[in-house]
């Protein structure tokens, strides 16, 4: 069964740094790509970045472009999510999902194509 699991979300001062990290379970890094959405009460989903090993193999939102570092370990079966400087506007539940071999889908805003979302882990920035 294809599932995800985040974990590493927590408080942190605006400014600092987390590391959210997503295990991959019934598949391998090398089928499908593992992407990261955010969400907060009363906002849409936002796309946050991907990862993955065929062509397009990443994608960064404009918010997370020279912040955020998606990065993977195949031998762990496992994606982190680096998140440095970060703001209060980052609070929110952070999501990773699969399902797709590429990260094709989060340039067209076609997210339904992952198909599989781990449970979610809050990420709160404030002093």
């Amino acid at each position: 069964q294809v599932r995800v699991a985040e974990s590493g979300g927590g408080l942190v001062q605006p400014g600092g740094s987390l590391r959210l990290s997503c295990a991959a379970f019934g598949f391998t890094l090398e089928q499908y790509a593992i992407a990261w959405f955010r969400q907060t009460p009363g906002k849409e989903r936002e796309a946050v970045s991907c990862i993955g090993t065929s062509e397009p193999q990443e994608y960064y939102a404009d918010f997370a472009k020279g912040r955020f570092t998606s990065s993977s370990d195949n031998h762990e079966n496992r994606v982190y999510l680096q998140m440095n400087n970060l703001e209060p506007e980052d609070t929110a539940v952070y999501y990773c999902a699969t399902g797709w071999p590429t990260c094709g889908p989060m340039d067209y805003g076609r997210w339904s194509a992952f198909s599989s979302w781990g449970q979610g882990t809050q990420v709160t920035v404030a002093s």
